[in-house]
């Protein structure tokens, strides 16, 4: 007898590296992971039998007879659920309403042992009134159901903070056995947490799968695209126009367009006045330039519209010449006329209104 609880503690020691190890990974695909996967399952589910034959929980005793060292052992249907939801290939259904199992009996022990809360007893008995439509918020008030999800997502921050605040000195466990049981109770409490958020998608996912149709039956798509092909087979008519390259060269271009009842034997093409609508309304809905801005440019140059060379529209003032004595006198007294103009007209002179 006191060999087997030390082979549990090396099984559940063994399953849990395991885990741990798969937490690591993000290859969920490989077949690698999926083999190590299934070997942790089998650990667990070897820790399962060690544990019902040494009969480690009764429901004769209560959370104080339970040592803080095997209460961690209370874990192992949940960690079961979590890694049979982990499963790819195979009967998906089969593979969820085991995890569903093994949650049940993770929330069985600890609800006989008197370990869940209020809140959590509540969630529960809800859950096992109807198992196949359980939700955690209300599904029919979106606001109820949106503060009760933030609520939930603020306790478990903090049971995740809890833990990993007495996680960060593990050599006082040791020596500290209320230390070491307040870690495992914490451990539980978030686990339940996460077990009923994990039984609400399983079975909104449950639901999903039971609107698909069975394995070995086709699909109503599937079986009218047989439908269709037997049909063809039948009269070898095909509801393609562009004929197999074969059927073309071997003389299929001759002959009607049309058969008798208005099938097409041939490809053809639309013309007339429906391919012009056809062309007048797949077009843009804006005007296209009809010509390049090189063609614009010139067609102004030759309008007049392109000032080019010198002259006084050009804004270039020609060079003055020293030597036209006339034009400069007109210039100088221009100038002189423009100076008394503005000596007789100081800046501000005709500004009567805001005058004090």
């Amino acid at each position: 007898m006191e060999e087997q609880p030390q082979s549990l503690r090396a099984l559940f020691g063994d399953a849990e590296s395991k885990r741990k190890e798969l937490e690591n990974s993000y290859d969920s695909n490989s077949a690698t992971f999926q083999r190590n996967l299934m070997s942790a399952i089998a650990t667990y589910e070897e820790c399962l039998k060690v544990a019902d034959r040494v009969s480690l929980f009764s429901p004769n005793e209560t959370l104080e007879d339970v040592s803080s060292g095997d209460i961690q052992y209370m874990l192992i249907h949940f960690h079961v659920a979590e890694l049979v939801q982990r499963i790819n290939g195979g009967d998906r259904k089969a593979n969820l309403l085991g995890a569903r199992r093994s949650y049940d009996n993770f929330l069985k022990l600890l609800d006989s042992y008197d370990m869940l809360s209020k809140s959590d007893a509540k969630l529960y008995e809800r859950y096992l009134e109807a198992p196949n439509s359980f939700s955690t918020a209300s599904t029919t008030d979106a606001a109820a159901r949106r503060e009760t999800k933030i609520a939930r997502f603020r306790e478990e921050k903090a049971m995740k903070a809890k833990l990993e605040h007495l996680r960060q000195n593990p050599a006082a466990f040791q020596n500290d056995e209320d230390a070491l049981r307040q870690l495992q109770l914490t451990n539980i409490a978030l686990s339940v947490h996460m077990t009923f958020q994990a039984l609400e998608s399983l079975a909104m996912e449950l639901q999903i799968l039971a609107l698909a149709p069975p394995p070995g039956q086709p699909s109503a798509s599937s079986a009218l695209k047989d439908e269709r092909q037997r049909g063809k087979q039948s009269d070898g008519y095909s509801e393609r126009l562009d004929q197999p390259l074969s059927r073309l060269t071997a003389g299929g271009m001759a002959g009607p367009i049309l058969s008798a009842d208005g099938k097409p034997l041939r490809p053809f093409t639309l013309l007339g006045n429906r391919q012009r609508f056809q062309e007048g309304v797949f077009r843009p809905d804006h005007s296209l330039p009809t010509m390049s801005i090189d063609e614009y440019l010139e067609e102004e140059r030759k309008r007049g519209g392109i000032i080019e060379g010198g002259g006084e529209q050009s804004g270039i003032r020609p060079e003055p010449n020293e030597d036209d004595f006339d034009k400069a006198d007109e210039e100088t007294m221009k100038a002189r006329a423009w100076d008394e103009f503005v000596e007789e007209n100081p800046k501000g002179a005709g500004n009567t209104m805001n005058r004090g």
